[in-house]
This record gives C-alpha cells, structure tokens and sequence, in this order.
C-alpha cells in the first residue's frame, strides 16, 4: 500500500430486534440487517444514526457499530495508544 493512501478503519453497522437487551441477544439471526461496513467511524456512525433513527417507533430494534479494525488487527489499539501518549 502507498504511504500517501489513508488508513482504513473498517467498522460494520448491523441491527436487527433483541429478545434480551442485557446481553444484546437477537430475536432472529436471519433477520439480522446488516447495513454494510464502511472505510471510517464516521460514516459507519452516520449510516448506524439513520437506520436508527427510522427504526425509533420500534423499541426491540437495535443497531450496532461493530469495530472490524479491532478484530483484524488487536494490537492496533496498542499502536495507537503508544503513538497518542508520546
């Protein structure tokens, strides 16, 4: 990858009813929307805020950002944690 390209991010915005809101338990996984996963937070943030806020009627419904970036690569959060503090 060229040094100049940005540094993806990957986060996943999925949703769907819950049966148990303690545990984020769905009701039916194959009912699950999954939104899309997006290059950054912020547009994972502004695809996860308007299917939402056009779910609001449904107290059950509930979406997520799911940070993929984390998954793929652990110790990124140690990177960039170290490059913060210096």
């Amino acid at each position: 990858m060229p040094a100049s390209a940005p540094q993806q991010l990957l986060h996943l915005v999925i949703g769907g009813e819950l049966t148990d809101f303690e545990n984020n338990t769905f009701k039916d996984l194959e009912q699950v929307d999954i939104v899309g996963v997006f290059p950054n937070y912020a547009t994972a943030y502004a695809a996860w805020k308007a299917k939402a806020q056009a779910t609001v009627d449904n107290a059950q419904m509930r979406y997520f950002i799911v940070h993929l970036h984390r998954l793929l690569d652990p110790a990124q959060d140690i990177k960039l944690d170290a490059k913060t503090t210096r």
